[in-house]
């Protein structure tokens, strides 16, 4: 879905230029760095500066660069073996490859998961909700299922419950059960060994918080998925696929954004 704009916030002169569609990141840098670019009839070559796009006037050799009049929204199912960036210096399979960049400039992933993690990823022309989405105050929580190593206890699922303590500190109080059954097709187990399939939500976004998570309870993750991200929830689209957001998922991320002190 395209929504009207919010209110535009200071960014980095790169990002506007990434958004706008007029290079990567590391291309608009390049530009920059160039001489090339110019805000408000002057010529800028500090990385660092920053733009509001509500009021300066931005020009890459002399054509005026601006943002979309409307945001998108969309979500894609993320197949394993893509890297969440929109560029690779190294050629390697990044989810930009996936989504539809040239019908809509600018568009940019929120957050970011592992290669080899599979299920939601939400990307969006609209900077300032992402920034929102991904603020510690906003709790916007992540729910994935996971196949692990060995047969997991509900003692064992207590210590996340509880708030675990890694490496870098203690983690938040976690949602976690047990999956009966099979599981989830996502996550097919392979091979004889004992295996079990856990579902975790947590409202944290520390790197490979998941994996190391399960991991300190002694069962090593073979693989994740991500079923939901804050209000939104993975239907309707086929891994490798994207699908834009509707009207109502649209308006539950503002009203989240909102409940939390948006």
């Amino acid at each position: 879905m395209t929504g009207t704009p919010n209110p535009p916030f200071p960014m980095r002169l790169q990002k506007f230029l990434a958004r706008a569609g007029v290079a990567s990141r590391r291309g608009s840098e390049t530009l920059i760095t160039a001489g090339r670019v110019c805000v408000n009839g002057t010529c800028v070559t500090e990385l660092g500066s920053k733009v509001d796009p509500k009021v300066d006037e931005v020009t890459v050799d002399g054509a005026p660069v601006s943002l979309a009049d409307e945001h998108t929204y969309l979500m894609l199912n993320k197949p394993a073996g893509y890297l969440t960036t929109m560029d690779d210096p190294r050629g390697r399979p990044c989810v930009a490859d996936l989504v539809p960049t040239r019908e809509h400039p600018g568009l940019f992933p929120v957050g970011r998961l592992d290669k080899d993690t599979t299920g939601l990823l939400l990307f969006t022309t609209d900077g300032e909700v992402a920034q929102a989405l991904l603020h510690p105050r906003h709790h916007a929580t992540k729910t994935y299922v996971a196949l692990v190593e060995g047969e997991v206890t509900e003692r064992e699922l207590d210590r996340l419950r509880s708030g675990i303590t890694l490496d870098d500190g203690p983690c938040q109080p976690a949602r976690a059960r047990l999956v009966e059954g099979a599981g989830d097709p996502k996550l097919e187990r392979r091979g004889k060994s004992k295996r079990s399939v856990v579902e975790l939500t947590i409202a944290e976004g520390r790197k490979h918080q998941v994996k190391r998570m399960l991991g300190a309870i002694g069962h090593p993750v073979v693989r994740l998925h991500r079923e939901s991200f804050g209000p939104l929830v993975l239907t309707g689209v086929r891994s490798g696929e994207w699908r834009e957001l509707s009207e109502r998922e649209v308006a539950a991320l503002r009203a989240h954004l909102e409940q939390e002190g948006a």
